[in-house]
This record gives C-alpha cells, structure tokens and sequence, in this order.
C-alpha cells in the first residue's frame, strides 16, 4: 500500500517539475525569447529574463546537489545565486543556461524516478531535511520566477 502511495506521489512531482499543472510548460515559455530582450530589464527593479532563468539554473542545481553530496557547499547568498545584473549576454551564454537548467530538472526528475531513493528519508549529511522537501522547493521556486519571465513577456510584448 505504501508502495502505491509513493508511486503516485512521484507521478505527480514528475508532472510538477517537468511542465507544471498549473502553467505552461517551460519549453514554451522559453521559445521564442527575441534574442534582443533575453537581457533587458523592464525596469531597474525586475530582473531580465535572463537573470531570472540563470537564477533558477543556479538554485535548482544547488539543491539537486544539496540532495546527492553531503559535502556539498552551497555558493554565497546572494551573489552565487545571480548573475552579474547588466552584463553582456552572448547566445552561447543563453543557450548554456537554458540547458543546463533543463538538464538538471532531467537530473532531479530521474532522481525522483528512482525507486531505490526513499522520498521521505533525510538527505546525506542533513539532519532534518527530507528529498521530498528538497525537491518541493526546487518546484515552487522554479514555478514563482517562471511566472517572473512569463510577465516580462508580456511587459516586452514578446508572449501570445
């Protein structure tokens, strides 16, 4: 019975992680970027799409490792989660982002797959957080700033 509970409980963060149920998916959303706006800012005080993407790369890889390496040492609060505001943007740089975000969202969805990992069991090295919690938060925090970049969208008349 348990085992069956479990089963469904991945079914759903797999649908959560890989395109939202409430949302569009994240390759829709992402395509279609004009090249121009990846880095623009509306205003000084919402970040780029850009910014915003490499944000969500940076966090979700912290907590995928987080949850495999009990050595794991996260980069400093706030610098290592954000890229430098106003830099150039080269579209190797763009594309470097989008799939390393998307290969580790790969990585965290095979981890949730994987039967052996018990999802209510604490991660190596921690003494309370479980790989459920890691991975909820990896899914709500890639939700709020997706919505980030749907709104620039929007805001840079650049969405449907």
């Amino acid at each position: 019975m348990y085992s069956d509970y479990m089963d469904v409980l991945r079914e759903n963060l797999i649908k959560s992680l890989q395109s939202g149920q409430a949302f569009v998916s994240y390759k829709k959303g992402l395509t279609g970027i004009k090249p121009e706006l990846r880095n623009i800012r509306p205003n000084k005080a919402i970040h780029s799409i850009y910014e915003e993407l490499e944000h969500m790369r940076r966090a979700q890889e912290d907590l995928f490792n987080y949850m495999l390496d009990s050595d794991w040492e996260s980069p400093q609060w706030s610098e290592g989660f954000w890229p430098e505001p106003d830099k150039a943007l080269s579209g190797k740089e763009w594309k470097k982002t989008v799939d390393g975000f998307f290969d580790v969202l790969k990585k965290t969805t095979e981890l949730v797959s994987d039967k052996s990992i018990d999802l209510l069991s604490i991660v190596p090295g921690a003494t309370e957080y479980t790989y459920l919690r890691e991975i909820l938060i990896i899914i709500e925090h890639n939700s709020y700033h997706f919505g980030k970049i749907l709104d620039n969208r929007k805001v840079l008349d650049n969405w449907k």
